[in-house]
């Protein structure tokens, strides 16, 4: 019995440990060489919000990133130095279509983007 144990036991920890193994390959097969607490909450939230829309049924039609900027078209996201302000950071998100919104980091205010439709949403440059 206590060898039968020791047998689950050890087959638990080689699925972990194969499983781990997994997930770092994939990890590097994605592009996402640092892996920190950051980037761990950002791809959560993004199953999430995948995961949400689909069992919701809520689809938004084509799914564009121009409609309501989905998160199942967004390619990267990161946070940038904003030099042109000299000071602070902004989050770019860029999605599947090219496109791209910037936000600041501390307002979430859209500062920026490429898509027609935001243009009256950014803030005015006077």
């Amino acid at each position: 019995m206590k060898g039968f144990i020791l047998l689950i036991l050890g087959i638990i920890v080689a699925l972990l440990v194969i499983g781990g193994v997994a997930a770092v390959h994939v990890m590097h097969e994605m592009g996402i060489e640092d892996v920190n607490a950051d980037t761990v909450k950002t791809i959560m939230d993004k199953v999430l919000n995948i995961h949400s829309s689909e069992s919701s049924g809520s689809s938004s039609g084509s799914g564009s990133s121009s409609d309501s900027g989905n998160v199942i078209d967004v390619v990267k996201e990161e946070v940038k130095q904003n030099f042109q302000n000299g000071e602070g950071s902004y989050k770019e998100v860029t999605y599947k279509d090219g496109g791209f919104r910037q936000y600041d980091t501390e307002t979430g205010e859209l500062i920026g983007s490429s898509y027609d439709s935001d243009q009256d949403k950014l803030p005015s440059m006077e």
